[in-house]
């Protein structure tokens, strides 16, 4: 079961492509560091281009979470790092393109979007924040960390902690 938008009835309609809450079913919570515009290859995507570099940032999210055992339809939350207000609506473009393929029932997660005076480099324009939560079902699925399987998937025994 995929998480559910949800709004009061005392809220009008959102201002844009977010729900006011999510619910979401039990499981694990998949937390996605802030993801920019960086190709796998640590190469800037779209030198001064908040739509490129927006895409690329949907994108590593998307690998994150899929390296997890996720997928996009389980985020209940975003939040959104802008260097410059001009870049709303460049952002709010790449947004709406991405998330036809990813939310095509129109039921987006929530997200805040605050304008900071700069990020990590000062060429990134945009970063993105995430947060799923793994359906009960998918989060017994072994995860691979760090390029390797775990000792569970890979047949090693764990050390007993309990040797007397």
């Amino acid at each position: 079961m995929a998480p559910r938008a949800v709004t009061g009835n005392e809220l009008g309609p959102t201002l844009g492509l977010y729900s006011h809450g999510m619910v979401a079913p039990a499981g694990e919570i998949v937390v996605v560091a802030g993801q920019v515009g960086m190709d796998a290859a640590g190469r800037l995507v779209g030198p001064s281009d908040a739509v490129a570099q927006t895409t690329q940032a949907f994108a590593n999210i998307d690998a994150v979470l899929r390296a997890a055992g996720s997928r996009m339809r389980d985020v209940v939350r975003f939040q959104t790092f802008l260097t410059h207000a001009s870049d709303l609506d460049a952002f709010m473009k790449a947004r709406r393109e991405v998330f036809a393929g990813y939310y095509p029932d129109g039921a987006y997660p929530p997200n805040t979007i605050l304008v900071v005076s700069r990020l990590v480099r000062p060429e990134l324009l945009v970063e993105i924040e995430a947060m799923a939560v793994k359906p009960a079902k998918a989060a017994t699925a072994r995860v691979r960390t760090k390029g390797r399987p775990s000792a569970r998937a890979s047949g090693r025994r764990q050390p007993s902690r309990n040797r007397r």
